[in-house]
């Protein structure tokens, strides 16, 4: 790697000769290609990077990407460098121009680099015709008017490189880059952050365009309904999407949909000759007017078409789309997908979120480091090391793949393993080729040789390949037919992406240049197959989609004779697919024969994704579950549900990775999808993930990846550090489990040994006391009719004055702070209309309350004696032994240790930012057994406790409140000391606690 020495010294002489000569570099015909080869190239070069690709990677590992220079419009084109890191992700663009251009004061050419760097989502880009250099901040949105110097970062000139080139060297050359520099900088005050990323503008455009279409389609289209006005917007959008991709890429015209639209006449049906060429051309599923019989006919306003098309081209549109990639598409539509079209009385289109996606809290797109890391490790797994031709069977699904994250990023992957393998060849190929020692004969073999790989003439997988690899290999479902065509939109997308207009020109007259994935990517409810109907009599009612996986993918679960395994039942037991019950299966397929000899082929070698979770289900749809699925417990969820149907979905061989919600591992409600797990796989990979990973989600996640391996009854825990996006090792040691089959793979070894002596306490708060959950303030009681005979079951009972005798103060969780009630006055008109009204005895008396969300991970509990009703924020405990004092629990439960062994085993501590301590926490708290001393101190310091902070309420003087500070500070302290004394806790236990967050 070259020295930062050397670097230094050949800039310098660059710079010399470039100021000997200024002006002759200056004059019109010292063009952009000259500047790039005599002075651009050499500069970076000299800042370390392979700008000629001598080391001869394959595409995908090269650092530097010379764009095809395609001419697609006055003022656009590819950018002209793309610098990247070792595989392919890309950190900044280089933009060349001559040196006669005003790069300082040009506004089209700061507009252009933005553009470009803006729609790749890339911090900053930098343009340069070596005279001046300028980097520019491309998380601030361009606009066409702005001034050259919006968001320019920093401004150099060629005579000040050497003044500036510490700057240089430690933010650009590849030794700094590979060191982290560029991300610090990037992440520092000096990169000022804009507040629109392409893939949030993207989403509002889409948004917009959806709403004028729904619009426009509704009041010219009243035939229609609401669902297939939805369809009718999201094809023309796709549609839209598609074509004006393809002319950014110079695979069509540039232009083309832009002049049909202005042309006279009807403007949509104008278009609509751009569809049905691209049905000819294509035959991508997307331009299928065979099974779309709304869209020809529709009647759209031309100002609508107008707008939509001409806000797709520049200079109205910032997106350069020969540089958004599939995957920041996909994260607008996955967002996108979360909403729908209603249509009001007046044909107005109000856009929505889905009901699902409301109770969610919203859509969250996987990170594509979440994916990647999957991907590798389950599509990896499998392929890494072998020929194309060994692994051309396998079959890779999601069975919720919404807008195709995860079978983009396993399609990427594959295209990038062929490549890599036939490249090789290619480059062998082609130095024989080139190799003037060899005889004539042995040169042209080597051509013949390399025209035989089924690479185009760069290196690129050719068109043929890239399709072939898609069907073979790629299957999704989703149960949202929208989201099935956007998939199909993506991946699309992805396999044009190595297509030209040359490559285009090769094909035969009858084969079209991209596949049809309609036996691919198919809706349907991956949880529900047709046994669903079994006793029903009105089917039309039913809307749960079902979906029969083995008819869907015939070619994945087929069953053929054979004379291999002769004992075909018990083979047939072992790999049984899905939910139809084995002997059943052999009666349908005539194979109950004892003679008979038969091999399963069936299932997928790789099932992968992110399942939904917190999904609404239907009284008989969870009744269904419960049924079907080993893992479905008290509380149901969806992704447990997956989770075993992935796994069934599976072969022998095969990986299953998810990325789901993290409460499963030590949650009581999910005891049995542990069980699962341990019994039925061998878990090879468990991942913390990142604190955050989905944004906005408080929600934490781990990724989970098993096979079909024998079950092993260990597995290493590793820890994501956020940072770096580095995955390491947290826990190397076997996990144990303990009845329940608690995964303590939140916690160093050290702190699970200390959890575990906790757990060892003689007693549990159950044996003590009784604990209930407060009550709901709305819903009429659970079997009792509604009160009116319009009323509605969903009323709320809750009032800020008391209006009649029924009514009874009420304490929220917010109103309960360590050892102080801060009762805000509300009142419940209390009764058996409540949904859960709970005993009466709950509301009168001595009470210890807990609010469920605590603050920061410290449990927040209080003392009330009184007739206080509490909401179902709050969990209550009453004393029922007379050998311990309510006070001396509450003193236990607030202390730092109870904390501390709270966040270590609750599943529902891991949420980030709103942990929560739930009933059967509390009633399984472990408890010594406590000297009646120890006991009195204790109560003596809680009684403290309260009776300061009531003080503290009152108070007004700053000095009062400090002075009180203290000694709350340091009665809870003398508390702390004493919890660790009764649990036996050495000082390096103590040490633990205390340091932990």
């Amino acid at each position: 790697m070259i020295s930062k020495e050397k670097a230094y010294l050949e800039i310098q002489e660059l710079v010399n000769r470039f100021d000997e000569q200024i002006e002759s570099y200056k004059q019109a015909d010292y063009n952009e290609t000259l500047t790039r080869r005599d002075f651009i190239d050499p500069f970076f070069k000299a800042l370390g990077w392979d700008v000629d690709n001598s080391q001869g990677y394959a595409e995908a590992y090269r650092e530097v990407i010379h764009e095809d220079k395609v001419k697609v419009g006055k003022a656009t084109k590819a950018p002209d460098y793309s610098f990247r890191l070792p595989g392919g992700k890309r950190l900044f663009f280089v933009e060349a121009k001559k040196p006669n251009t005003d790069i300082k004061n040009n506004i089209s050419v700061a507009y252009q680099i933005r553009r470009y760097g803006w729609s790749a989502k890339l911090p900053v880009s930098i343009i340069t015709d070596f005279e001046e250099f300028a980097v520019y901040d491309c998380t601030k949105k361009p606009k066409p008017t702005d001034k050259s110097g919006i968001a320019r970062i920093k401004y150099i000139k060629y005579t000040e490189f050497l003044k500036e080139f510490d700057y240089l060297w430690d933010t650009f050359s590849k030794e700094r880059v590979l060191k982290g520099s560029f991300d610090r900088y990037i992440k520092s005050d000096t990169v000022k952050k804009g507040t629109a990323t392409v893939d949030k503008d993207f989403l509002a455009s889409l948004d917009n365009w959806r709403t004028y279409l729904a619009t426009s389609i509704s009041l010219r289209n009243k035939e229609l309904d609401e669902d297939e006005i939805n369809y009718a917007v999201q094809l023309t959008i796709d549609r839209l999407i598609f074509l004006r991709i393809a002319e950014d890429r110079g695979v069509e015209q540039y232009g083309q949909l832009k002049n049909s639209v202005g042309q006279k006449g009807d403007a949509y049906q104008n278009l609509f000759l751009n569809f049905r060429k691209a049905d000819e051309k294509y035959n991508s599923g997307l331009f299928d007017f065979r099974k779309d019989l709304i869209s020809e006919t529709l009647k759209i306003d031309n100002k609508v078409i107008k707008t939509i098309v001409n806000e797709m081209y520049y200079p109205e549109s910032p997106y350069e789309f020969s540089v958004i990639s599939v995957e920041i598409l996909g994260s607008a539509y996955e967002q996108f997908l979360g909403k729908v079209i209603r249509i009001t009385p007046a044909h107005q289109a109000k856009i929505e979120e889905k009901p699902e996606v409301r109770k969610a809290g919203g859509v969250y797109y996987t990170p594509q480091y979440v994916v990647d890391y999957i991907v590798k490790n389950t599509v990896g797994k499998l392929i890494d090391g072998k020929t194309p031709k060994q692994i051309e069977k396998i079959k890779i699904c999601d069975p919720a793949c919404g807008s195709g994250s995860f079978l983009i990023g396993a399609y990427q992957y594959l295209l990038d393993h062929y490549k890599n393998y036939y490249y090789s060849f290619f480059e062998k190929y082609s130095k024989d080729a080139a190799n003037n020692k060899l005889i004539e004969f042995e040169r042209k073999k080597a051509i013949r040789e390399r025209n035989k790989l089924p690479l185009t003439p760069d290196g690129e997988l050719d068109s043929h390949l890239r399709k072939e690899i898609l069907l073979n290999h790629i299957f999704g479902v989703d149960i949202d037919t929208n989201a099935v065509e956007v998939t199909k939109l993506s991946l699309l997308l992805k396999c044009m992406e190595g297509i030209t207009v040359a490559s285009i020109q090769k094909l035969d007259f009858k084969e079209r240049v991209l596949p049809t994935l309609e036996n691919n990517i198919k809706s349907g409810n991956s949880l529900v197959d047709i046994d669903f109907y079994n006793g029903e009599l009105d089917l039309l009612e039913k809307k749960v989609k079902p979906f029969n996986w083995q008819k869907a993918f015939p070619e994945v679960f087929k069953i053929q004779k054979t004379t291999e395994n002769p004992d075909f039942r018990i083979q047939f037991q072992k790999v049984k697919n899905l939910q139809d019950d084995t002997d059943k299966l052999l009666k349908k397929y005539k194979l109950d024969e004892p003679e008979g000899k038969y091999k399963i082929n069936g299932g997928f070698d790789v099932v992968i994704g992110n399942p939904p979770y917190g999904a609404s289900l239907t009284k008989d749809v969870d009744i269904y579950f419960r049924k079907k699925y080993q893992v479905a417990n008290y509380q149901l969820d969806t992704y447990n549900l997956f989770f075993e149907q992935g796994k069934k979905l599976l072969n022998s061989g095969g990986y299953l990775g998810f990325i789901i919600p993290s409460a499963w591992v030590a949650s009581k409600y999910d005891n049995k999808l542990r069980r699962y797990l341990i019994e039925e796989t061998n878990i090879e990979n468990f991942v913390v993930a990142p604190k955050h990973t989905f944004k906005d989600a408080n929600v934490e996640t781990c990724i989970l990846i098993v096979s079909n391996e024998k079950p092993s009854p260990s597995f290493i825990v590793k820890r994501w550090d956020m940072e770096d996006k580095r995955v390491y090792f947290v826990n190397t040691d076997e996990i144990k489990f303990d009845n329940n089959y608690i995964f303590p793979v939140y916690s160093d070894n050290i702190t699970n040994q200390l959890i575990q002596k906790l757990r060892n306490q003689k007693f549990i708060l159950n044996d003590f006391g009784d604990v209930v959950w407060g009550v709901k303030i709305y819903e009429n009681g659970k079997g009792k009719p509604p009160q009116k005979p319009n009323e509605s079951k969903l009323k709320t009972f809750h009032s800020d004055k008391k209006i009649k005798d029924s009514h009874r103060p009420l304490i929220g969780g917010g109103e309960i702070k360590r050892y102080k009630l801060d009762w805000k006055g509300g009142f419940v008109d209390y009764g058996e209309w409540l949904a859960a009204p709970r005993q009466p005895h709950w509301f009168d008396g001595e009470r210890i309350l807990v609010r469920e969300v605590t603050a920061k991970g410290v449990i927040q509990a209080t003392y009330v004696d009184g007739d206080y009703v509490f909401s179902n924020s709050v969990d209550g405990i009453k004393i029922k032994s007379d050998g311990v004092s309510i006070k001396y629990i509450l003193g236990l439960i607030n202390s730092r240790l109870i904390s501390f062994f709270h966040l270590n085993t609750s599943a529902n501590a891991f949420k980030g930012t709103f942990p929560k301590v739930l009933l059967h926490d509390l009633r399984n708290l472990p408890l010594p057994n406590a000297e009646a001393e120890i006991q009195m101190k204790i109560e003596g310091l809680v009684n403290s406790l309260l009776q300061l902070n009531t003080e503290k309420l009152n108070a007004r003087l700053p000095s009062k409140i400090q002075n009180i500070n203290s000694k709350i500070d340091y009665c809870e302290n003398k508390i702390n000391q004493l919890v660790y004394q009764l649990y036996e806790l050495t000082e390096e236990e103590i040490k633990i606690v205390e340091e932990s967050k």
